[in-house]
């Protein structure tokens, strides 16, 4: 079977309607997320080809398949990421700067998100937590289901 489009999300399906529904994941990495083309197989086995079209990035949730029996929706795995919480302006300019110096994907949060916090997240790298450590800069290690995938920069000098 070839998927090619997605059906919504399961965030916006009422609970009451999952409830009677088959439910089969397609578990993914983060960096699947931005193929558009790709082979997959469910939790349960069944194969399916995804060819979509250029748009928005895969996320958790998005709906694959839906009939009156069964659903198939994305399952992302959590990435293992640094959530770095400076605790000044001039602080998170120096750890950014010396970041952005690696060419390192960054995502940043503010105090309404899931962090409860003003953070910048980064994919997981001894070098970085090295650097944090030495700078006596708050961070944690998490494992974290991320709303956007961590993609690489186009870059130039």
């Amino acid at each position: 079977m070839i998927i090619d489009q997605l059906l919504g999300n399961k965030r916006d399906v009422p609970d009451a309607e999952l409830a009677h529904l088959h439910e089969e994941k397609v578990v993914l990495p983060s960096s699947a997320l931005v193929k558009r083309i790709q082979r997959v197989k469910t939790d349960h086995g069944k194969e399916l080809g995804i060819r979509l079209a250029p748009g928005p990035d895969l996320e958790d949730g998005d709906i694959l398949l839906r009939n009156e029996k069964e659903i198939i929706t994305i399952s992302v795995l959590a990435t293992d990421v640094l959530v770095i919480a400076p605790g000044s302006v001039f602080e998170m300019g120096q750890v950014a700067h010396a970041l952005g110096n690696r060419h390192l994907q960054a995502q940043f949060f503010d105090t309404d998100s899931d962090y409860a916090a003003a953070v910048m997240v980064v994919q997981y790298d001894h070098t970085v937590e090295d650097f944090l450590k030495h700078q006596g800069t708050d961070y944690r290690r998490q494992e974290r289901v991320m709303p956007v995938p961590f993609r690489h920069a186009e870059h130039t000098h």
